[in-house]
């Protein structure tokens, strides 16, 4: 990929900084990764072995990031890692990131997505070097208050399933730790929450675009669970422009810290036969079928209202879903069918597009 203007974005604010990102073989840790090492960053990553294959981590093949597999839950590796990296900025990514799974697995959905987090706050208080924590946390943490409304960050967080209440409780734990230890001298915190993230690089189990290539790829019908259920959709890219831009924001203490909200425009809150139907326009042949329950609880419908990012960080998403879905797509089909990764390109020319959108963190 070409120069990407280090000092043009986010202000230059990471060029030659130490930044740790949690959960960096992940599927957005390793999109983040790509973008911080792009940008001039000295990118450290802890994380445990990727769970799918394939991975999106191991095709980047980025030899420039420290790839440290550490558990979270080993709190003396974590403080430990911390001293020795030094890092200046925090993206805490780990987690166990899925809804199903936590119900079979919900001891081990509370110890790495709370105790964890601990753990790394923990390591933080010791680490004179951070100035910026930022954590990721889901559009999942609000309580489920029914109807259309979309959330804002000052609604009641809540949570059904293991996955969502294990979050909402990270977000109660970020603020708590702002709060009694960071203080004014401390590193500025933030939590973000983001919408349902697809793109090129997703091999996770249980979850929708994956599961739809899977079905394509082997010709098989895929089974819907919920095809009324109301889900913001957006590219991986999306919010990770939100999580970069606020931290720089953060670097330079604009704003105030607390919960952010990055999510899609309206045009991408769909249902999910609407997103399924939208996929067979770019994958012919993809045959889906009900699935009668009893399910495990999901949320009927989920929106985010993210004018406080528009308004504070002039942030906003670049592509719609139709540009979202044919981007995702194109990915899939160009690394099945041509042994392509067009996970830089992709990156170029998002950045492309939020020049032509004049968004601050790319001017």
């Amino acid at each position: 990929m070409e120069s990407l203007a280090l000092n043009e974005l986010f202000g230059g604010a990471y060029v030659d900084r130490n930044v740790l990102v949690t959960g960096h073989t992940g599927f957005k840790g390793s999109w983040l990764c790509l973008w911080l090492v792009s940008i001039g960053a000295h990118v450290t990553g802890l994380a445990l072995d990727p769970e799918a294959s394939p991975s999106h981590w191991s095709l980047l093949k980025l030899d420039n990031v420290t790839d440290l597999r550490i558990d979270l839950r080993n709190r003396d590796s974590v403080r430990q890692t911390l001293r020795d990296v030094k890092p200046e900025i925090i993206f805490h990514l780990a987690a166990q990131p899925l809804v199903r799974r936590s119900y079979l697995e919900s001891i081990t959905t509370f110890d790495i997505n709370v105790i964890g987090l601990v753990n790394l706050l923990e390591a933080v208080r010791a680490t004179p070097s951070v100035r910026v924590l930022i954590n990721a946390t889901t559009d999942k943490v609000y309580l489920d208050q029914g109807g259309d409304s979309a959330y804002r960050e000052e609604h009641p967080l809540g949570g059904h399933d293991p996955y969502s209440t294990s979050k909402a409780c990270a977000e109660l734990v970020t603020e708590c730790y702002r709060k009694s230890f960071f203080g004014e001298s401390g590193p500025r915190v933030a939590t973000a929450r983001a919408g349902n993230v697809i793109g090129g690089g997703d091999w996770s189990e249980d979850r929708i675009v994956p599961d739809l290539v899977r079905a394509a790829c082997a010709g098989n019908a895929l089974k819907i669970r919920n095809p009324d259920a109301v889900r913001p959709w957006q590219h991986v890219l999306e919010p990770l422009s939100g999580y970069l831009q606020l931290g720089q924001s953060l670097l330079s203490s604009k704003i105030a810290e607390g919960p952010w909200n990055f999510g899609p425009g309206t045009d991408a809150t769909l249902p999910v036969h609407m997103l399924v139907s939208e996929w067979q326009k770019h994958w012919p042949g993809l045959h889906t079928e009900y699935q009668p329950g009893p399910h495990p609880h999901e949320a009927k419908a989920l929106r985010l209202d993210c004018s406080k990012a528009a308004r504070l960080l002039d942030w906003r998403g670049v592509w719609n879903a139709e540009e979202t879905l044919h981007r995702t797509a194109s990915w899939y089909r160009a690394f099945y069918e041509d042994g392509c990764l067009n996970s830089s390109d992709d990156l170029h020319d998002y950045i492309a597009a939020a020049r032509t959108e004049s968004m601050g963190w790319a001017t």
